[in-house]
């Protein structure tokens, strides 16, 4: 017989647990949206080494990943279209991962650790978000509350 599993709806209602959360949101979105501003602070290298992955489009694609870092981290941290946010953050740091990260194709054992490093970091950063992105259509507390749900 298996057991049936159930789910209970997100209450955030624990002594601290909504302070907590907005300062989970602040660290996690703050920290994506200063990452994004980086792209626009040395557009030329990060677009030399997007070029050297092979990615289409480099100065384009520095740009757009820039805005999209630090459009969704914002959106994170104050809780403005947090479906929005979470989602394109997801889909952006899995691609990222295996476009920008490919540590399984690099030869130097110390450039290989910096790819697994970013790989990794990538792919917490896309686990986040995919939490996030499934309670985004709850209400978050201390958030501006601006969304499509």
């Amino acid at each position: 017989m298996i057991a049936e599993i159930t789910t209970l709806p997100l209450q955030i209602d624990t002594p601290f647990a909504g302070e907590l959360f907005l300062l989970g949101r602040l660290l996690f979105g703050a920290t994506l949206a200063f990452m994004g501003l980086n792209h626009f602070m040395d557009v030329d290298a990060m677009a030399g080494y997007a070029e050297f992955k092979g990615l289409p489009a480099p100065r384009f694609s520095v740009i757009a990943s820039g805005l999209l870092l630090v459009l969704g981290g914002l959106g994170i941290a104050t809780g403005v279209y947090p479906v929005v946010a979470a989602g394109g953050l997801a889909v952006f740091l899995l691609v990222s991962a295996v476009t920008m990260h490919d540590f399984w194709s690099v030869d130097d054992p110390e450039e290989r650790q910096n790819e697994m490093t970013g790989f990794l970091k990538n792919l917490y950063g896309a686990g986040a978000s995919l939490a996030l992105l499934a309670v985004g259509g709850t209400a978050w507390p201390y958030a501006l509350e601006i969304g499509f749900f």
